[in-house]
């Protein structure tokens, strides 16, 4: 495996119960389930979240150095429309394979326009909901980014909503 080149020193802090200090934080929760599902169910939604499945299904362009969401594996997320694009170079530094709990979390790299990680799980609570939670905590890493800072929550919210949607669509097509 090669060697973290994370652009922050709180590398899989997404994993604890409080977000570090000194960065932006965002943490968002949308129950996927109309009816208490399964933990086959949460597990098949889970292994759609490792394969990249939830992202394709939101048609979110992504480049992956493996199939399937692993430590050290590298994600581009592709952004935007024509000359209008960014690709946001991620590493995956955490993955959690439980029966109530599935997701992973990566980190940005040198080149991206954020510092910080984002975490993305699918979770099933005792009523046996599933829920999909995002935690997030960055800082602009260019100066552009910091003059939309006001406008970047907005912008997350809308893309988390967009692939918790996405989620939903497969866990109901089961």
């Amino acid at each position: 495996m090669t060697q973290s080149r994370t652009t922050y020193p709180e590398v899989g802090a997404t994993r604890a119960p409080e977000l570090p200090a000194g960065y932006a934080h965002l943490r968002l929760r949308h129950r996927l389930s109309e009816r208490p599902c399964t933990v086959a169910e949460l597990g098949r939604l889970g292994e759609q979240l490792l394969t990249w499945q939830v992202h394709a299904a939101a048609h979110v362009r992504i480049e992956t150095s493996a199939p399937v969401a692993e430590p050290g594996g590298r994600v581009v997320t592709r952004l935007g429309v024509g000359r209008v694009r960014l690709d946001e170079p991620c590493e995956i530094v955490w993955v959690e394979r439980e029966e109530q709990r599935i997701g992973f979390g990566y980190g940005t790299l040198p080149g991206h326009v954020f510092v910080g990680e984002e975490a993305f799980v699918v979770e099933r609570d005792a009523a046996g909901d599933v829920w999909f939670v995002v935690d997030v905590f960055s800082n602009p890493a260019v100066r552009w980014v910091s003059a939309l800072r006001l406008f970047v929550p907005t912008f997350q919210r809308l893309y988390i909503a967009h692939l918790a949607r996405a989620a939903r669509r497969l866990l109901r097509e089961g």
